[in-house]
């Protein structure tokens, strides 16, 4: 039936400069993964939703930023809300802050997805339980872009308890990471802030990371895998 569906479902119609540069993106080099991590453009996102239901659910905004050379680059940042046909409820709102007038008024959502697009390049993205921030944004692009977007994404809740073991039973939130390390939230659910913490925590990880001899993105996605792999079988 979903796949049905899917076959049914019609391709969005983009304008010819949406087209455009959908094209210009797709035709970007892609980032060497192999590349040492003090040259490596890391894109931290985080986002706000409708809900938790990632088959069902809308995203709401993106919140990024890079690090790049072992440092935030708070100029490189990015925060996008996609303009809503339907306003998110009242509990949801009370979570991110986002109100209906705010929805209503944010950006169309082929159009905050391209300039998502634009910002991100081919650089690797990472998160926090990255799986509900990749299925929201691929979902919208797929609906609002007709694009298939899979990219590599690096899951900060498997790899922390990768480096830190010891930790690993009782840090299984962003919040208890954060404190562990002393990373402040300016503003807890709000995309933005949220992305710039775990931008903080990626900067935590990567020492660790290095010590372990895992210099590369890739090093640490195979450590991550490895570490859920571990995670299903027990």
């Amino acid at each position: 039936m979903r796949l049905l569906s899917r076959l049914l479902c019609k391709p969005p119609a983009l304008d010819e400069d949406q087209k455009r540069r959908l094209a210009a993106w797709q035709a970007l080099p892609e980032s060497d993964l192999t590349e040492g991590l003090d040259r490596t453009r890391f894109v931290v996102v985080d986002v706000e939703s409708t809900g938790l239901d990632i088959r069902r659910d809308r995203l709401i905004a993106i919140g990024a930023v890079a690090v790049q050379a072992g440092r935030i680059a708070l100029a490189d940042s990015f925060e996008v809300i996609l303009r809503q046909e339907e306003v998110s409820d009242r509990d949801n709102i009370l979570v991110h802050g986002i109100g209906g007038q705010m929805q209503r008024a944010g950006s169309p959502p082929a159009q905050a997805l391209l300039d998502f697009l634009d910002y991100l390049g081919k650089s690797p993205l990472v998160a926090y339980h990255a799986v509900f921030d990749e299925t929201m944004i691929r979902r919208a692009m797929t609906r609002h872009l007709g694009l298939a977007c899979k990219r590599p994404w690096l899951d900060l809740a498997y790899l922390m308890p990768a480096l830190l073991p010891d930790r690993a039973g009782s840090h299984k939130a962003l919040d208890d990471w954060t404190a562990l390390f002393g990373i402040t939230n300016y503003a807890r659910h709000s995309a933005l802030a949220d992305a710039l913490a775990t931008a903080e925590l990626l900067l935590a990880a990567l020492p660790l990371a290095m010590a372990r001899k895992l210099d590369n993105y890739k090093a640490l996605q195979t450590q991550e895998k490895a570490e859920r792999w571990l995670n299903r079988a027990y």
